[in-house]
């Protein structure tokens, strides 16, 4: 088993571009089941993020960015290809870790759009994108040169070596229980199983560094796809950051996610590329309030993480990139679909030849021009090509076609958002003025007359309903593989008995 320190000097071996003008780097920062009030430059009031402040202070803000799906894996499928997870097949629901399938290697991942103009890639954090007989779909399949990082939730495995400071103190909360403990990935090799997850976040602020300097003595540009463990229950935090937040073991979380913000900015300071970096951060659902203080806030929004409310897909956003991107706070609708077009402008690489969903940013981001997005569509976790979109947002009219309750988004006062609440049609949908009313109170079409503009508006998102529906070219559910017991990554392949047996120490 390799040590994490020759690990990384594996990193030198990048090639040097030679190119008469240097593309940007890209690094992305994707945290996890992080809502939409979360963040202190988001309205929570005792929220301790400085790094993030300072990203939203300097850079631009979105209050009305979109993930594509309201639960993990498809999130994360359509933030990679610019594509709905259902056009690849990542639904319904999230990869185990025996699931069969994965992000399907025929998709175009933004890694590899990059690789053809000469990127160095690389991946740190949490893939949950599958792994599949013999690792094949891990991310140094799908673009990445490197990874460093958890092959799913770190819930998703008994909670050993889960624990929080002072020592021996178990963190709050229940894992899956028959299955492998979680490892922790080198490329497609286990260095490490159970992970240590109090001593995980100084490995990946190394890497991260160490791969962003690495990349910066050779004039190379890179992508860096940074994704965060935080704020997924149940939280954990290192010696250095537990206790420090007013708000508890979430709150300490999000600390340590904000220090590993701070790590890679000074990076692309110490490297001396922050001047030609762009740095996009953003989430891949919201909150799971199940969990009622530990999982989170969508602020003034309606429900959260399963369903298909502004709470549950509405996410913090912020582009920040000094000297190029001026400070501000952008109104204008975007999503993690925007992202592989946006990039591929920057760098000035062709588009994958597929049907994308998403659209090129430069105009809000540079400040020359609106958004070319102007209608977003949600699907449920588990969507269906008879129900089709859930819901519709055309400009600042949003109309529900159908809802439906999640057991993610529980505890909360509204029905609306428990698991037990079924699935229901709505003729007419319910219409709601976005702008206006946010958290989705007002039905504008329950009693009273309403005005021209408003039926206007209900005609249009009809048609956008049904126009989206009728192009949309399901592809073969990956989840519907189902799971293999024996595909469960092992560091012990031969150890008996299994699931217990899978434990391997660093030698780091």
């Amino acid at each position: 088993m390799p040590s994490l320190g020759l690990v990384l000097l594996c990193l030198v071996a990048l090639a040097p571009l030679s190119l008469a003008s240097q593309p940007p780097n890209i690094v992305l920062i994707f945290a996890d089941d992080l809502g939409f009030g979360d963040l202190g430059s988001y309205g929570h009031p005792t929220s301790s993020t400085p790094n993030l402040d300072k990203m939203a202070a300097a850079g631009l803000r979105f209050t009305d960015f979109y993930s594509s799906s309201p639960v993990c894996s498809p999130s994360r499928a359509a933030l990679l290809t610019g594509r709905y997870q259902t056009r690849s097949g990542v639904y319904p629901g999230v990869f185990y870790p025996g699931s069969r399938g994965g992000l399907p290697l025929a998709e175009v991942t933004l890694a590899e759009m990059l690789k053809g103009r000469g990127y160095a890639t690389a991946m740190v954090g949490k893939w949950h994108l599958g792994l599949g007989p013999n690792g094949m779909f891990l991310p140094t399949h799908q673009g990445f040169d490197h990874f460093l990082g958890v092959p799913y939730s770190h819930d998703q495995g008994p909670c050993q070596n889960l624990t929080c400071f002072p020592p021996d103190t178990p963190c709050f909360g229940t894992c899956d229980q028959g299955v492998v403990p979680v490892p922790l990935f080198w490329n497609q090799s286990i260095i490490q199983q159970p992970v240590s997850f109090p001593h995980l976040q100084p490995l990946y602020n190394s890497f991260a560094r160490d791969f962003i300097v690495a990349c910066a003595r050779r004039n190379q540009p890179f992508l860096l796809y940074y994704a965060s463990h935080h704020t997924h229950y149940p939280q954990f935090g290192s010696q250095e950051y537990a206790g420090r937040s007013p708000r508890g073991p979430f709150g300490d979380a999000l600390l340590e996610f904000d220090g590993s913000v701070g790590h890679i900015l000074q990076a692309l300071q110490d490297g001396e590329v922050a001047k030609n970096s762009l740095v996009f951060f953003t989430a891949d659902n919201g909150p799971e309030t199940m969990r009622m203080s530990r999982g989170g806030s969508s602020g003034h929004l309606k429900c959260g993480k399963g369903t298909t409310y502004e709470g549950g897909v509405r996410e913090p956003a912020m582009a920040y990139w000094p000297g190029r991107i001026a400070p501000g706070v952008t109104h204008e609708l975007a999503s993690t679909l925007d992202i592989l077009p946006t990039v591929a402008a920057l760098a000035g690489v062709p588009l994958p030849n597929v049907t994308l969903d998403g659209y090129d940013l430069s105009p809000i981001l540079f400040g020359s021009g609106k958004s070319p997005r102007q209608t977003m569509f949600y699907y449920p976790p588990a969507p269906s090509q008879s129900l089709g979109v859930f819901a519709v947002r055309y400009g600042k009219y949003k109309a529900h076609f159908f809802t439906q309750g999640a057991f993610h988004s529980d505890t909360t006062p509204d029905q609306d958002c428990h698991g037990l609440t079924p699935l229901k049609g709505h003729e007419p949908p319910l219409l709601f003025d976005l702008e206006s009313d946010p958290a989705e109170n007002y039905n504008l079409l329950r009693g009273g007359s309403v005005g021209p503009d408003v039926l206007s508006a209900l005609k249009e998102l009809c048609l956008q309903k049904a126009l989206f529906d009728k192009q949309m070219e399901f592809g073969e559910s990956q989840l519907a593989r189902g799971s293999d017991p024996s595909l469960e990554p092992c560091c012990s392949p031969s150890c008996s008995p299994k699931p217990s047996c899978c434990s391997c120490a660093s030698d780091s």
